[in-house]
């Protein structure tokens, strides 16, 4: 009866979700130290208490990361249990824990979660009279990894503006600098009776200039800056 190597499980996990990124034209996410830390010792709990959910030790992922030493900034979690009497290959377990959250939605949007840049596999073997293996999968965006933009009024008139549902207002010649963990939708609406709208997915290290006046509208001007204060 074949038995899989469980690190090299892990391994060809991590090529086959960046695999599936690259083919939806996404980042690769690399190892952590230690999320690979979160998801092994989860990944063992798991089999050991014969459990199989994302809060089984009365923590979320998030507290799991922390308690690892992942200074998270965004975090998801897969998870997967495969039990198959005649054994499994290594790169045969591998293609069925990916296959199995490629095919579910849940799992499949943590795969291809955009802003994900970095990941931790562990993988166990549980007890059972068949060979039975759980797989813990973590996704995870570091706080030092933060979206900056700036926003900087530039034109003769006030503008209100959302960012992440909220609604901001910036008066002429003021700015402003946002950080967050994910870009978001930025909507800018000019002051008055001709509301002008200009919408943008915010983008990490961008300025946004807003230029114009009452009579000439308002227009936004995007520059890159290599920081932002």
């Amino acid at each position: 009866m074949p038995l899989p190597d469980v690190p090299a499980v892990e391994q060809v996990v991590i090529e086959m979700t960046n695999a599936f990124r690259r083919e939806n034209k996404l980042g690769q996410v690399k190892a952590s130290p230690a999320l690979t830390k979160a998801a092994r010792a989860y990944a063992a709990y798991l089999a050991k208490n014969n459990a199989f959910s994302h809060t089984a030790d009365n923590r979320d992922v998030g507290a799991r990361a922390a308690a690892s030493g992942y200074q998270w900034c965004s975090i998801g979690e897969n998870l997967a249990m495969n039990l198959d009497s005649l054994g499994f290959e290594t790169r045969e377990l591998a293609r069925q824990t990916v296959e199995g959250w490629i095919n579910s939605p849940g799992h499949k949007e943590n795969l291809l979660g955009p802003h994900y840049t970095e990941i931790g596999v562990g993988v166990v073997q549980a007890p059972d009279k068949n060979p039975k293996y759980i797989a813990v999968q973590v996704f995870g965006r570091p706080q030092s990894a933060k979206f900056t933009f700036q926003i900087a009024n530039s034109a003769g008139v006030p503008v209100s503006y959302t960012f992440s549902g909220e609604t901001h207002d910036l008066s002429p010649s003021m700015s402003v600098t946002h950080t967050a963990c994910t870009p978001g939708a930025l909507d800018f609406i000019k002051a008055g009776p001709k509301k002008v709208a200009a919408k943008f997915q915010a983008a990490d290290q961008t300025v946004y200039t807003l230029k114009g006046d009452a009579k000439a509208g308002l227009k936004v001007e995007l520059s890159k800056r290599a920081t932002l204060d």
